[in-house]
């Protein structure tokens, strides 16, 4: 009568035991909430393919992240939408840019929050690449001269982070070193080091205004069918001073988080992208799935495999259910 001896539905029985007992946890300190702001709009304006996601304007930047502190949240990552463009992305290192405005607004008002800016030229280029381009084609040296410029402004105006996101050969180690050179050397590097040309980053063209773009970014992100190349990227990260490793996307490439924590001691980050969001936002708008119960046990599997922070458009909410 006493088969089976081991019953592991016994720990499983009530909610209490089964939170006693979990192996993995979400807290709220586990996430980042991506942010857009958009130097030309007056109000918010809705994202169609990011359902409940908005662009803000300069005078509901501060609503939004009051909103994102109350709910939780620790860090957020700016993306900023300038009004001008230009072959070079001018704008990005501009003192006076969307995004540097925008890092002085909220560290005046919320100078606790981990304020992380993307180091990246796509929202600012009018051809809406990643960098610089020399007869069509991308030019990662010249690109990399920008990109430094780009950190030390950020630092300047007071970003905790800068996290380069496009995948330049060297990009940390140039970055690394301006910012000591320009006197912030407790500004740290989260980098996208292992980041897949993945067909998962629809809606975060319209998001970050950067759809108009002709190609693709093949040349320059990871191919899906690559994972020790991820860890030769991730090598090379540590190695010229990232202090973080951002995997993008992260539900199809949790092997890739689990390779990155098990080899490095950094920090790893599991970047939850646009299209990950809204084909779980669709399908709840279908009816076919519990949004939420969904997302949670998305960002699960993201833990188990190894992230130690998660960035997602479902950050906010998530922080504040786990409140």
């Amino acid at each position: 009568m006493a088969f089976p001896d081991h019953r592991l539905q016994r720990l499983r029985r009530t909610g209490s035991l089964r939170d006693l007992v979990a192996e993995t946890r979400l807290h709220a300190n586990n996430f980042v909430m991506p942010i857009f702001v958009n130097e030309a709009l007056s109000s918010p304006r809705a994202i169609k393919s990011l359902s409940g996601i908005y662009q803000q304007s300069f005078t509901s930047l501060l609503d939004e992240i009051r909103d994102c502190v109350e709910s939780g949240i620790k860090a957020v990552l700016l993306f900023g939408i300038p009004e001008k463009k230009d072959s070079l992305g001018s704008e990005a290192d501009n003192p006076n840019g969307v995004i540097q405005l925008a890092i002085g607004m909220i560290k005046t008002q919320f100078p606790d929050l981990v304020v992380i800016a993307d180091c990246c030229l796509c929202e600012y280029t009018d051809h809406g690449h990643c960098g610089v381009l020399k007869d069509g084609a991308l030019d990662n040296d010249d690109t990399l001269s920008r990109l430094a410029r780009i950190a030390v402004s950020y630092a300047k105006a007071g970003a905790d982070v800068v996290a380069p996101s496009g995948m330049m050969d060297g990009m940390v180690r140039v970055i690394r070193r301006a910012l000591d050179q320009a006197g912030y050397q407790q500004v740290s590097i989260m980098s996208y080091a292992a980041k897949y040309a993945s067909a998962l980053y629809g809606p975060f063209r319209e998001a970050a205004g950067s759809g108009q773009f002709s190609g693709d970014r093949k040349h320059h992100q990871m191919a899906p069918s690559q994972s020790r190349e991820a860890l030769l990227e991730a090598q090379l990260d540590v190695e010229e001073g990232s202090d973080f490793l951002i995997v993008k996307p992260a539900t199809l490439y949790l092997d890739i988080i689990r390779a990155v924590h098990d080899r490095f001691l950094v920090p790893v980050v599991a970047y939850h992208v646009s299209g990950e969001y809204a084909m779980v936002k669709a399908a709840s708008g279908l009816e076919l799935l519990d949004e939420a119960a969904v997302f949670e046990e998305t960002f699960l599997a993201m833990k188990r495999a190894g992230a130690h922070l998660i960035i997602s458009y479902y950050a906010k909410e998530m922080a504040r259910k786990l409140k």
